[in-house]
């Protein structure tokens, strides 16, 4: 069974940086590409970037060229480095992979960005 726990969030002023951090059970990060979505309250959940297994990214036009997205296969963890951030990034945070399954959702890690 896998198990996907994000952490790293917070409460942040615009402009500021977080770091967020996808650790999993289970030997998927070798098998999937891997994504990291957000929801905001009163939205859908849409996905802000991924990474295959062979490194290569993609990203959102809203994130593209504030975030980062990684992967250490070994340590089967992934990360998303968040630069510049704006009010409107300001959701749940979660990692699965991408395409997402369902039963990868984990709780997410809340950040939110205001002065």
């Amino acid at each position: 069974q896998v198990q996907l726990v994000e952490s790293g969030g917070g409460l942040v002023q615009p402009g500021g940086s977080l770091r967020l951090s996808c650790a999993a059970s289970g030997s998927i990060f070798s098998i999937y590409a891997m994504g990291w979505y957000r929801q905001a309250p009163g939205k859908q959940r849409e996905r802000v970037a991924y990474i295959t297994t062979g490194g290569y990214t993609n990203y959102a036009d809203s994130v593209k060229g504030r975030f980062t997205v990684s992967r250490d296969n070994a340590k089967n963890t992934v990360h998303l480095q968040m630069n510049s951030l704006k009010p409107e990034d300001t959701a749940v945070y979660y990692c699965n992979a991408s395409p997402p399954r369902s039963a990868y959702w984990g709780q997410g890690t809340q950040v939110t960005v205001s002065s």
